[in-house]
């Protein structure tokens, strides 16, 4: 997917949200809108033509002690909703995402679906999910 097309998609989207006249991506390939209480990010990667699309599940003050990250790894693994994305931790911001990456333009219907999917699944595992890594990792 090129970038342009990566920002037609990004900037559909964002004003069916109502995020008025949004460019839908900056120049450096990076957007982002919050819906209801869900965040959700794009970026365009240049090199290898895809945009993703990140739905925050917790920001992270410190690094994440031991353990936590593979915890929501394994929850993944065991089943848990990830609204058809997979575990993301960036490093750089310490920000856990459930992400999804397009190589080709999806459907409006379907990008929409997959974007509601994608953020109900991150506002429950920053919340149950997120109680049963606790639970799994500290014991509490």
């Amino acid at each position: 997917m090129t970038r342009e097309a990566a920002r037609a998609l990004v900037r559909w989207y964002l004003q069916t949200q109502g995020a008025g006249m949004s460019e839908g991506l900056n120049e450096n390939g990076l957007g982002g809108t919050m819906v209801g209480s869900a965040q959700l990010y794009f970026e365009h990667h240049a090199d290898t033509q895809v945009l993703e699309c990140s739905a925050l599940v917790y920001r992270f003050r410190e690094d994440p002690k031991p353990g936590v990250i593979d915890g929501f790894q394994k929850e993944a693994q065991e089943g848990a909703d990830t609204g058809g994305g997979t575990v993301d931790f960036e490093t750089e911001n310490k920000s856990l995402f459930l992400s999804r990456n397009y190589a080709q333009i999806p459907s409006s219907a379907e990008f929409t679906k997959e974007m509601e999917r994608l953020m109900k699944a991150s506002l429950d595992w920053g919340t149950t999910v997120l109680d049963r890594v606790a639970s799994r990792v500290f014991g509490t």
